[in-house]
């Protein structure tokens, strides 16, 4: 770009455009200009590199190729269209790489289509923002081109080699509806977010099925190791029938946790609006205890309190007590990052919000793009560890040193 900016023409044309600079409008003109001159100098440039001699050189002379004029193309850009030179020669071999022979618009274009889909937004939505921001004019059918694109990346990013290992592993899944034979069913999306040696949420992988199965689970989890994850040492899930046994299956060494917040849910499913404030405070008083002994006596005061009007709250409790208890076996430091999939809920509601805008997807195809794209752009925020890593990864290392490497 520094070089393409030393090119007289360029300066000419904004030492002209910048003195008449008056108005927003002035601005866009000009930054339009800056970007038309700009691709022009590169496509010039370009073939300079193609016939190996620049304009006007006498190298060129009998060279066997020349320049042969121009073809005018309009460009469609977050700024409007704009109306290019692009050189061509004799031959008719030039094939230029900036703007491709038979692209019509910019890359920055389409990184806003797809923005503006990830959060949600319909093709036709997308299609009236960009006129009205812009002026240009974007049909559906371009848009659902662009988003179309996002498939083979997503090929690409499901079928990606995998760390080697992942102290934490949360799995979850949400439903969305799509049309299908004619019907409109309920189909689960299924989440693995690992959290890597350096304590960094990554999204291993998306998967659709008609309904959560432990026996689905087993399948993803099984993909998770021939991408080459061979170890997990503790797997936050929620209380699905079944899934323990999954886990175990794939990896026999990895811990249990029920997600808490998930069993507090389900056990205020059952109660009376009056008492919910008071039963949730005496189930925080559990799984709040100091350790596992301190937890089953408030179970028991739980039981004896409230069985006679929601005897299913503690023998759900009761039948979920192993895995339930995993995280009493560390300090606070390991038990804030595991007792909840709180780091997968979150990533959750953003997918729901997106799903949310477009209530009803064609097809399976259209469900995972905007799944894909909204994990994409919620992962951009990913860049810093989870909270209190360093001594979670330390205690990990003291727990799991035989599993672990010294160094990472």
């Amino acid at each position: 770009m520094s070089d393409l900016l030393k090119d007289p023409e360029i300066i000419a044309a904004l030492q002209t455009l910048g003195k008449s600079l008056k108005t927003p409008a002035e601005l866009v003109k000009l930054n339009n200009e800056l970007t038309k001159l700009t691709i022009e100098a590169a496509l010039k440039g370009e073939m300079d590199v193609h016939l190996g001699y620049e304009k006007h050189s006498p190298v060129g002379n009998n060279s066997g190729n020349s320049r042969n004029g121009y073809n005018r193309k309009t460009l469609k850009s977050e700024h409007g269209e704009m109306e290019i030179a692009t050189p061509r020669d004799r031959k008719g071999e030039f094939n230029p790489v900036f703007v491709e022979k038979y692209k019509t618009r910019l890359g920055t274009l389409d990184a806003q289509i797809l923005a503006m889909y990830a959060k949600g937004l319909t093709t036709r939505e997308t299609e009236a923002i960009l006129q009205e921001m812009y002026g240009t004019q974007i049909s559906a059918g371009l848009v659902s081109q662009v988003t179309e694109s996002v498939l083979e990346k997503v090929l690409e990013w499901q079928n990606r080699p995998l760390d080697s290992i992942y102290p934490i592993l949360y799995l979850d899944c949400i439903y969305v509806k799509v049309r299908q034979d004619k019907q409109v069913i309920n189909k689960a999306i299924y989440l693995a977010l690992g959290v890597n040696m350096q304590g960094r949420k990554e999204l291993l992988g998306l998967w659709m099925s008609e309904n959560e199965g432990a026996k689905f689970w087993l399948g993803v989890l099984t993909e998770l190791k021939n991408r080459g994850v061979k170890d997990v040492l503790i797997a936050c899930v929620d209380g699905l029938k079944g899934f323990p046994d999954a886990i175990a299956t794939v990896y026999p060494g990895t811990q249990i946790q029920l997600c808490i917040v998930h069993m507090v849910r389900h056990s205020l499913a059952f109660v009376a609006l009056k008492d919910r404030k008071e039963i949730a405070a005496d189930l925080k008083a559990i799984y709040h205890s100091v350790n596992v002994e301190e937890a089953e006596k408030e179970l028991l005061a739980f039981a004896t309190k409230w069985d006679g009007k929601y005897p299913r709250i503690s023998r759900s409790w009761q039948a979920h007590w192993a895995n339930l208890i995993t995280f009493f076996q560390y300090p606070k430091e390991i038990r804030k990052v595991i007792y909840t999939t709180n780091a997968i809920e979150s990533l959750n509601s953003v997918i729901r919000k997106a799903c949310d805008r477009h209530r009803l997807f064609p097809n399976d195809r259209a469900a995972m793009k905007i799944v894909y794209l909204t994990v994409e752009q919620a992962s951009k925020n990913w860049s810093m560890p989870i909270h209190n890593w360093n001594l979670a990864i330390n205690q990990f290392m003291i727990w799991f040193e035989d599993r672990l490497p010294s160094t990472f």
